[in-house]
């Protein structure tokens, strides 16, 4: 099969506007989360998040594309300009028929439905824009990204909650690796940081007033954040053959269902998506020196995946290196797997590992070396992204370090 590695690599989120500022802000450990600014906020319970503050949609579009374009499919264009200029590659001819996109969401256009459910039930109107369904659909930026680069292989969109980029990112490695196509633009997009959307989630009530925690004895929850982080994904042959420089190499993925919980997370199912990854990356269980927790700041969550590491690596758990960057940017959702591929990328290609920022207090349930407050400088060669949805859906990739 095809070998795949990463050539180019966008994001626009809490902590930075661009691949670089978001590395600096991994490294010095900065926050990301604060109060939020959006409409009716005072009505909220929660009134933090991992806000994109100053944002201003008139600055990168048109009057027209802002009629079509939706925060998420903002965000995501805007990630997906700096990962295809990175990538240099030029969609034309052949390369374009074997060329697509597949992103992760969960809530797509939802700042768009929150906007009009407000104008026709409180407002009172009784029309909307023509274009309200073309913006607010979960694929609309997919196609969006795919008409802009005229990619026009396999384009669509998986929504799977919290795991969505990673299922997005995997099957777009798996699409390479088969040989179905050369280059595939893939990541997720999320901006759910609206009154509706904060409203639904407080109702379970799994949300943080004052920050995010994870691993920390004095966590109480998970705050949302907003963004994109887009990648080029593309055949090792095509990219070796055009002197492209390549960030890292795709290794493995695996994904598994728990088939038991609608919302608690089983320890079972994370760890068979992990085993699993390893396995399909062929490298043995200690060359893992990396791993980029799902690690939301909830009770429930944090505990269950220290234990499927700790089940998956045994003694080898102790020497492995685990952090969060959700105490930085806050969980995406469904975009959040893409933004946390930046900071294995990060670790891989410039041996810095991104800490656990917020740790407070140790939890013997979370017993593991979680890289607390302070960035470190450590040489790895494999790292590994894990991603559990809602649903029970646990989705992981491996990635190593190209030399």
């Amino acid at each position: 099969m095809a070998r795949v590695v990463i050539t180019g690599a966008g994001t626009i989120n809490p902590i930075g506007g661009d691949v670089p500022s978001t590395f600096a802000a991994m490294r010095e450990g900065r926050c990301g989360i604060g109060p939020l600014d959006i409409p009716d906020v005072e009505r909220l319970a929660i009134q933090i998040g991992g806000q994109i503050k100053g944002y201003a949609e008139t600055d990168h579009f048109n009057r027209q594309q802002i009629a079509l374009y939706d925060r998420f499919t903002q965000f995501t264009l805007l990630a997906a300009r700096q990962a295809v200029g990175q990538s240099g590659l030029k969609f034309t001819g052949a390369l374009a028929d074997q060329s697509g996109v597949i992103f992760g969401t969960s809530g797509g256009g939802l700042n768009t439905q929150d906007e009009n459910y407000r104008a026709v039930y409180e407002e009172g109107k009784n029309r909307v824009h023509p274009f309200i369904v073309p913006k607010l659909m979960n694929n609309a930026a997919a196609s969006h990204v795919s008409m802009e680069w005229n990619l026009r292989g396999p384009t669509f969109t998986v929504a799977t909650a919290c795991a969505s980029s990673n299922h997005a990112m995997g099957q777009a490695f798996n699409m390479i690796r088969c040989g179905m196509t050369k280059v595939m633009v893939t990541g997720g997009s999320e901006a759910m940081l609206c009154f509706g959307g904060i409203k639904a989630w407080e109702g379970l009530r799994v949300m943080s007033k004052d920050g995010c925690r994870p691993f920390s004895a004095t966590r109480n929850g998970m705050v949302q954040g907003e963004g994109a982080g887009v990648f080029v994904f593309e055949d090792y042959d095509h990219a070796r053959a055009r002197g492209a420089d390549i960030l890292c190499e795709v290794i493995g993925f695996a994904m598994t269902s728990d088939a038991s919980d609608i919302v608690m997370p089983s320890k079972q199912g994370a760890a068979r998506a992990i085993a699993g990854a390893v396995r399909d990356a062929g490298v043995p269980l200690d060359a893992v020196g990396y791993i980029n927790a799902h690690g939301t700041g909830t009770a429930a969550n944090d505990k269950t995946e220290c234990a499927a590491v700790a089940d998956v690596f045994g003694a080898h758990a102790d020497k492995l290196m685990i952090s969060s960057t959700k105490s930085m940017h806050g969980h995406l959702i469904g975009g959040t797997g893409a933004v946390e591929l930046l900071a294995c990328i990060m670790a891989l290609r410039d041996g810095v590992i991104a800490p656990t920022i917020g740790y407070e207090e140790p939890d013997p349930e979370c017993a593991l070396d979680v890289v607390p407050n302070v960035a470190r400088d450590a040489t790895i060669d494999v790292a590994l992204s894990n991603a559990f949805a809602f649903g029970g859906l646990n989705a992981v990739i491996a990635l190593r370090r190209f030399a």
